[in-house]
């Protein structure tokens, strides 16, 4: 399967930071799959107004055929303001939303406060759910405390819920092989 990463900000270390530990535990599953990180900061993105995707630029229209043609996804976003980011919100509104029907999703967001994980509850999830994404149930949610002053992952249960996750997530892909998406 191909595996989109996707790093849902342009700013920052932390949400990479957990990309990468999650592409290591991805690449120890029984099956083979292909994973590609996007990082949104290496885009030129513009604003999505409505228009057609073959009249936005070569990085978006790149950026658009990325995440359509994946076959699963692990999105990766900061808190911002009690938010998602709207570069993150700009790629889903980019997106079709045939695209990523019966696709599964995994989450991970870090924020300051232990109690910006209810974005994920309120804002992404409701989102994933209208794409009719197969979203797993374990998301995982970081703040400060778990990195270090250099942005490393410093917490051994991260790291575990991390691992569980991507079991999880693989049930998930496993799952999905099985379900033809409505055309």
């Amino acid at each position: 399967m191909r595996i989109l990463l996707l790093n849902g900000t342009i700013v920052g270390k932390k949400t990479r930071t957990l990309l990468n530990e999650i592409e290591g535990y991805i690449q120890n599953l029984p099956d083979t799959h292909d994973t590609q990180i996007v990082d949104l900061e290496n885009y030129d993105l513009q604003f999505v107004d409505g228009r057609p995707a073959d009249e936005y630029n070569k990085d978006m229209q790149a950026l658009i055929q990325a995440v359509e043609s994946a076959d699963a996804y692990v999105i990766a976003t900061p808190i911002f303001q009690g938010s998602i980011p709207g570069t993150l919100k700009n790629v889903f509104d980019a997106v079709s939303p045939l695209a990523m029907r019966y696709k599964p999703v995994s989450i991970v967001a870090n924020g300051g406060t232990l109690q910006h994980h209810l974005v994920i509850e309120n804002q992404l999830k409701p989102i994933l759910n209208y794409f009719r994404c197969m979203v797993t149930p374990n998301y995982v949610y970081t703040h400060t405390n778990h990195f270090s002053t250099q942005g490393e992952l410093i917490d051994e249960d991260v790291r575990n819920r991390l691992k569980e996750m991507t079991v999880v997530f693989n049930k998930y892909m496993q799952m999905s092989r099985h379900l033809e998406p409505d055309k």
